[in-house]
């Protein structure tokens, strides 16, 4: 199935780490909770890579958006239930199509650049998560806390369970820069990839939320300065 419209990576900044814990009762000690994606993602290492990707990607983020555009009409007299995504009806009549060559060398392109730009986040978060471990403990050591598990796992825990700014801290100290340019023959792994594809659907929802105030504070403004009705 082609969807008709793609997103490209967006830029803002998150591990989907699920941690088994035998029951809290058998614990003696304090338990934490610590989110290892939004620890990643609060460090100031990781967004200013992000920004740095940004900028350095600037050209090829445009050229990207461009083509995406471009394909997207190219695609369109295909998606005969107007859907917005080719399912295998309309693929079969896309294939035939005389310029089908032109929207797979379209499609090429925009993974290409994609992939240059993506290589360089997940690059980044890497770096970042490595230390992850040594700052966890450290934290969870300082304050005493004999068991740390995911926020996601549980139905309930009290705010001051939270030690996930802390660890953010320790992250910073120990990760105060990273790098965008993978070296040759890099290659990321599994745990790298599900805490990037994490942090990118926590930007994307923070990035939804940011333009729904906007509009909602657009409104508001609008009907203030409307005049009163005689």
């Amino acid at each position: 199935m082609i969807k008709l419209t793609k997103t490209l990576a967006i830029a803002g900044l998150a591990l989907s780490a699920t941690v088994a814990a035998p029951a809290i009762a058998q614990v003696q000690g304090r338990v934490g909770t610590a989110s290892i994606s939004r620890a990643i993602q609060g460090t100031t290492a990781l967004q200013t890579a992000y920004s740095q990707v940004n900028q350095t990607y600037n050209a090829q983020i445009q050229t990207a958006q461009t083509k995406q555009g471009e394909l997207s009409e190219l695609l369109k007299p295909f998606d005969t239930d107007g859907n917005g995504e080719i399912n295998e009806t309309e693929s079969a009549a896309l294939q035939a199509a005389p310029n089908f060559s032109q929207i797979q060398t379209l499609q090429r392109e925009i993974a290409s650049i994609n992939d240059q730009v993506t290589a360089a986040r997940v690059y980044a978060v890497e770096q970042v998560l490595v230390q992850y471990p040594t700052a966890l403990q450290e934290v969870a050591t300082q304050n005493q806390v004999q068991m740390v598990v995911d926020p996601a796992s549980l139905q309930y825990a009290v705010e001051e369970a939270d030690i996930t700014p802390l660890v953010t801290t320790a992250l910073n100290a120990k990760v105060p820069t990273v790098g965008i340019v993978p070296p040759n023959g890099w290659r990321p792994g599994p745990n790298t990839l599900q805490v990037f594809q994490e942090i990118q659907r926590r930007a994307l929802i923070q990035q939804i939320r940011d333009q729904q105030a906007q509009q909602q504070n657009q409104q508001q403004s609008t009907q203030q300065q409307a005049p009163a009705g005689r």
